[in-house]
């Protein structure tokens, strides 16, 4: 027999699981956090610095030298493919290990984990929720830094050509493609260290361990990658195509390092998501 207040199975009426832990509720609650806010508005700042950068140090540039930062006046693509440069290889990847580093590791060290696994949501999708949001707000990051870099050099430096190391010259519109497949491949490449970081999220209660545990990693492939000694072995380092994307401002575009780049990261991120999806399933939550 069973009470007005419980069907058949011992649930409340109206429990539906599909309900429970909305993404619109997730989301806004992520977003009133004061790390989210920090985190977008300094990638939102960053062309802003550079800008000033380049204007107090103006008079020390060489464009005739080819390197990257000496072209990133000649126009507003050269601008922003510079800040994604400067970015990309800690920047972006702190952002990324922070909104999923953070998203569960945070909730065991307010001790409300337990409460939400007793409201009850599923564990499989509470982690699915949190993972969701916080691959939205990592591609929000990864969008913003490019479109407030280029609108700030398009109005500092104009719409020329972008001009690559090599002395390529790309038409604006052109450029434009190329960037946003570069952001599609950092989107992609950057995989490894979601996963990373949410397994490392489920596996601690303190989220600057596995913020920081997803950062070292990352600095350690990269250290490993710059050990030629290491030979072949390099290209089985998560990192080793982190910048393959600079293929896609040249004239002719070589993919094999890029293909090869995302196949790395979706293998490592599979594994990744795979373990922190197993350990949450069957960890023992206390707080």
């Amino acid at each position: 027999m069973t009470t007005l207040d419980e069907t058949p199975n011992g649930s409340a009426n109206g429990y539906r699981a599909g309900r429970t832990m909305p993404l619109r509720v997730e989301l806004r609650r992520q977003i009133r956090r004061k790390r989210t806010q920090l985190s977008i508005g300094f990638l939102v700042i960053l062309p802003f610095l550079l800008l000033i950068a380049f204007k107090v140090g103006n008079g020390s540039s060489n464009r005739s030298s080819g390197q990257l930062v000496d072209l990133a006046t000649t126009s507003g693509t050269n601008f922003t493919i510079f800040a994604l440069f400067a970015s990309a290889s800690f920047l972006l990847i702190v952002v990324i290990a922070l909104f999923f580093g953070d998203t569960v590791a945070s909730e065991a060290s307010w001790s409300s984990l337990k409460y939400l696994l007793a409201i009850p949501i599923p564990r499989g999708r509470l982690l699915r929720q949190k993972a969701i949001v916080s691959g939205l707000l990592s591609l929000l990051g990864l969008i913003l830094l490019p479109a407030v870099s280029l609108l700030v050099g398009v109005l500092a430096y104009g719409s020329g050509d972008l001009v690559s190391p090599t002395g390529e010259a790309l038409t604006f519109g052109t450029a434009l493609g190329r960037i946003a497949l570069a952001v599609v491949y950092l989107a992609l490449q950057l995989l490894w260290v979601a996963g990373l970081a949410l397994l490392l999220s489920v596996s601690t209660n303190a989220p600057l361990g596995a913020v920081g545990g997803a950062v070292l990693a990352s600095i350690l492939s990269e250290i490993l990658d710059s050990i030629t000694a290491l030979g072949g072995l390099r290209e089985y380092l998560p990192t080793h195509y982190a910048f393959a994307w600079a293929d896609l401002f040249s004239s002719n575009i070589d993919w094999g390092d890029m293909v090869r780049g995302i196949l790395s990261a979706l293998v490592y991120g599979v594994i990744f998501f795979a373990l922190a999806a197993r350990r949450f399933a069957t960890k023992d939550i206390t707080s």
